[in-house]
C-alpha cells in the first residue's frame, strides 16, 4: 500500500484533481470541507458495495455505483448513463482493502453454505452458481485491480477525467493511487 497518496491537506490534491469535483471529493471526505449546495450530480463515484464504507458528501453530488470490489465490467449502461444523461465529466473509482472479492476461491464454501442455510439453495447449484461467476468478479490485488479499471474506462471514454482511489477502512479516509 505504499503508492497510496494520503490526503491530509488541501494542498496534498495534485494539480490535475484540485478545480474538479474529485477535488471536491477528496476534501469533502477527507477534509471536512463544508458542504455546498448541488442541485445535479458533479462525478460519477464507482465504489465497492462493501457495508464497511461511508462517503461524506453532500445530497445531489455524485451519482454512486456499488458494485463487488468497485467492478464497473457489468455496469457500463449505468456509466454511459451517468456521463450522457447525467453530463458528468469526471469519475472516481474507489477501491478498498480488506476487499471481499479478492481470493473468492479462499470463501468457496462459505458461499456455498450460505446459499444452501440462508436462500434455500441446494448445495450442487450453489456450488454451480459459485463456479460460473467467481471468475467474472475476481478482482485479484485491490490496487492493481482500481489501476486497470481505471486504465480500461479511459479507453472508453477518453473526454472523462478518472481518478482512482482507495478507501482504508481502517481510517475511513480516501487516499489516492499513484500511477507511476
Amino acid at each position: 500500500m505504499n503508492n497510496l497518496i494520503p490526503i491530509t491537506k488541501v494542498e496534498d490534491i495534485p494539480f490535475i484533481y484540485l478545480d474538479s469535483p474529485i477535488g471536491l471529493l477528496l476534501q469533502y471526505h477527507n477534509l471536512g470541507k463544508n458542504y455546498d449546495t448541488f442541485t445535479k450530480a458533479q462525478l460519477l463515484i464507482g465504489m465497492c458495495m462493501d457495508n464497511r464504507k461511508h462517503l461524506h458528501i453532500p445530497d445531489n453530488f455524485a451519482f454512486i455505483i456499488r458494485t463487488g470490489g468497485a467492478n464497473l465490467r457489468y455496469s457500463e449502461f449505468k456509466v454511459s448513463y451517468a456521463i450522457s444523461v447525467g453530463q458528468v465529466s469526471h469519475i472516481a473509482l474507489i477501491g478498498h482493502n480488506n476487499c471481499g472479492m479478492v481470493n473468492l476461491v479462499s470463501r468457496k464454501n462459505e458461499f456455498i453454505n450460505g446459499l444452501v442455510e440462508n436462500a434455500g439453495w441446494t448445495k450442487e447449484i450453489s456450488e454451480e452458481h459459485f463456479n460460473q461467476f467467481a471468475p467474472m468478479f475476481e478482482i485479484g490485488n485491490e490496487i492493481n485491480f482500481v489501476l486497470s479499471e481505471v486504465k480500461r474506462l479511459r479507453l472508453r471514454y477518453p473526454k472523462i477525467q478518472i481518478a482512482p482511489m482507495m478507501y482504508l477502512v481502517e481510517d475511513n479516509k480516501l487516499y489516492l493511487i499513484d500511477e507511476n
